[in-house]
């Protein structure tokens, strides 16, 4: 399929406390937007869109493409976006997709190789090691006061993002203290990227990395009787 020059794409985010979204519309970022919600983002996300689109005159039927963080981060979060991603995606007949946070924190970090680093609970992080601006491995969780050895890669490595300095003490490499700040903007150019390369496009699905937190219930159980009682 031929891709349009210049594409509109849509962007946005609920896998952290926030609703995000921004628009790619020639060549320039519009409406850049994170509100910031601990819950409440299924209630905000499409009315944010909506104002998005408006602010720029545009309607859904004018949009290229979607893109949406697919995580890790906030498990329902994570569901929210992804979820509305692949409606939008189907009712319109156009592209979603997906962009981890890795993605986000090494674009622009272009390095042979990279350690990307996100903060994770209880004090641990998740790690993707990237080369040339590429994911090189599965992301993982880590003890960041011990980090597997395995981890370390050629000569000129870099270790960004989250307890980066903390992580990099156990490796040969350069270390880069960073945050994403700017995380719609940074959508709206991975997904450019992706849609102009004209690789083959899989529906965005979510990336958890980890098992989600659940706990047995602690209700009493029914009690069954039996068929003759």
């Amino acid at each position: 399929m031929k891709q349009p020059v210049d594409p509109k794409i849509l962007a946005f985010d609920t896998s952290g406390p926030h609703c995000a979204a921004a628009l790619l519309e020639n060549d320039a970022i519009f409406g850049e937007t994170i509100l910031e919600m601990k819950r409440g983002q299924a209630e905000a996300l499409m009315p944010l869109l909506e104002e998005t689109l408006a602010a720029r005159g545009l309607a859904w039927g004018d949009l290229d493409a979607l893109a949406v963080g697919v995580g890790p981060g906030n498990f329902t979060g994570i569901r929210i976006g992804v979820s509305a991603a692949r409606g939008l995606a189907l009712a319109l007949g156009i592209p979603a997709i997906g962009v981890s946070a890795f993605e986000a924190m090494a674009f622009q970090h272009m390095g042979e190789s990279c350690l990307i680093c996100l903060p994770a609970p209880r004090d641990q992080a998740y790690v993707q090691t990237f080369r040339r601006g590429q994911p090189n491995g599965a992301p993982q969780q880590i003890d960041p006061n011990e980090p597997p050895k395995d981890l370390q890669m050629s000569f000129g490595m870099q270790v960004i993002g989250h307890r980066a300095k903390e992580i990099g003490q156990h490796f040969e490499c350069s270390v880069i203290e960073a945050d994403v700040e700017d995380l719609p903007r940074r959508l709206c150019l991975i997904a450019e990227q992706h849609l102009t390369s004209e690789r083959p496009q899989s529906r965005p699905a979510p990336l958890y990395v980890r098992a989600a937190d659940a706990l047995p219930s602690s209700d009493t159980p029914p009690i069954i009787l039996p068929n003759d009682a």
